[in-house]
């Protein structure tokens, strides 16, 4: 099963964000603005996803422009990551803004912001291109903040989208760090 998920995972992304992509409009007209901003989050990672992982771009790209070649990033952390974290992540904040209340969705716009932040951050340091900096100038910011500006929260379900956001970053620059020592 890993063989397959390692091979046709970004493919997949493309799949399934067209699919959303083509139900948003259904769910656009019973759905309040707020859980369909955080729906919208989904497809709008997984078309993030195709631009920064299609052959593998982000990880060969952060492999050898900050680790001077090194494997601090592996596939398995890519899949990891994209699909347990993000996927499953992004899933879990619809449900809980559908189920308990629009701001305990947050964390998928918050999610959005911190990766965007690290993209255009890193474009700038280097004075070029990244995987993943198009969509998250394109897709991400305009989502993020557009959901943020809109979605009511209070300011314990900010923090813990701030937190959330935060804690999945923290926790791929621990596992790269882990690699790095060993």
């Amino acid at each position: 099963m890993y063989a397959f998920l390692k091979a046709h995972w970004v493919a997949g992304a493309a799949f399934i964000a067209a699919a959303l992509l083509a139900l948003a409009p259904i769910l656009a007209l019973d759905w309040p603005i707020g859980p369909w901003l955080i729906f919208l989050h989904s497809p709008g990672y997984m078309i993030h996803q195709v631009e920064e992982h299609h052959h593998d771009r982000f990880r060969v790209f952060v492999n050898q422009t900050m680790f001077a070649g090194r494997e601090a990033l592996t596939i398995a952390d890519v899949i990891a990551v994209n699909v347990g974290g993000v996927w499953l992540g992004n899933f879990a904040a619809l449900c809980a803004a559908r189920c308990l209340g629009p701001g305990w969705g947050l964390a998928a716009p918050y999610l959005m912001l911190v990766n965007a932040f690290g993209h255009i951050a890193q474009a700038i340091v280097l004075r070029r291109y990244n995987p993943g900096v198009l969509t998250s100038v394109l897709i991400f910011v305009p989502l993020g903040v557009t959901t943020l500006a809109l979605v009511p929260g209070s300011a314990a379900q900010h923090a813990l989208g701030v937190g959330v956001a935060l804690l999945v970053h923290v926790a791929i620059a621990v596992g790269v760090a882990r690699r790095l020592r060993a």
